[in-house]
């Protein structure tokens, strides 16, 4: 149950942040077999979102990503090639429909996430680090457009946070810590909490948990709680609002006579402290003019 919960997180996860920038598709299957593709991503738009550094880079042409939630293993990694190799011949076979060649850009590349990796992994597929990506990315030989991407090496910085959150351990809590210390207005904060939210309370539901699921369910509680208290602030203020206008209106029905629409919508726009002033000031109102003049 936690693998299949972890797996719906990844997968909701990666759709959120890329469904705005192309074709997105999960758990699609690919063969006869039922092998499933946990994201299989298509870019549309011409620009990826820059705020989502490392995960935007990966998606500047079409990929395959597959999220692990423990160390990928060499069957694992054997197991994600063949799901590509069969797209690659679904492709194949499309383009020849077409009597068109595969050009090399329709191809997409394996992206494998996993939380660790040790070396004896990385060296049985001959994976190399490329300095221009930076470290914890290794790819394997070039035919292949296949990379393994070791979250726990990646570096902590603002560019890598997306993809850390999808981590284990000390590497997503410390990713938490930094998605807490962003903006409020943040694209993507809200988004990433709600998802981390929902994965706490499936984990919290569940019979059994691990240390590491009680850690995690620990530290997005204070963060919920926040979240919540100032969702009920926010109800209450507009609450307010609505009610001080609904009162103003009332109020200059029963002077004038049912308002013009526009004049409605102007002050149901009002702050709570316009809407004082205004009900202060309605009461040296001759006429509809008066009201007018005020507003503007």
């Amino acid at each position: 149950m936690t693998r299949f919960l972890w797996d719906k997180f990844s997968k909701d996860y990666l759709e959120t942040f890329l469904a705005s920038s192309g074709d997105v598709k999960t758990s699609l299957d690919v063969t006869a077999e039922t092998q499933e593709i946990d994201v299989y991503f298509r870019p549309t738009s011409p620009e990826i979102p820059p705020e989502l550094g490392l995960l935007g880079k990966l998606a500047q042409t079409p990929c395959l990503l597959e999220p692990y939630r423990n160390p990928v293993t060499i069957e694992g990694i054997l197991a994600c090639l063949s799901k590509l190799l069969t797209v690659r011949e679904q492709l194949q076979r499309e383009a020849h429909r077409h009597q068109q060649p595969l050009l090399a850009e329709n191809i997409p590349r394996l992206w494998i996430l996993t939380p660790t990796a040790s070396q004896r992994i990385i060296t049985a597929f001959s994976a190399l680090n490329n300095p221009d990506w930076g470290e914890g990315i290794y790819f394997l030989p070039p035919a292949l457009t296949t990379s393994l991407i070791v979250l726990h090496q990646l570096p902590e910085t603002p560019e890598t946070l997306w993809l850390r959150l999808l981590g284990r351990g000390g590497t997503r809590s410390r990713a938490i810590d930094e998605l807490e210390a962003l903006s409020s207005n943040h694209p993507f904060k809200s988004a990433s909490l709600k998802l981390l939210y929902n994965l706490s309370r499936n984990l919290q539901a569940l019979p059994k948990r691990t240390q590491e699921e009680r850690k995690f369910i620990m530290r997005l509680a204070p963060l919920y709680e926040q979240d919540r208290e100032k969702a009920i602030q926010q109800g209450e203020a507009i609450g307010l609002q609505k009610g001080e206008a609904n009162l103003v209106l009332r109020l200059l029905n029963r002077r004038f006579g049912e308002l013009p629409p526009h004049i409605t919508e102007t002050i149901q726009k009002l702050a709570v402290e316009q809407l004082e002033d205004l009900g202060e000031a309605l009461l040296d109102f001759e006429t509809q003019a008066d009201l007018i003049n005020w507003l503007t």
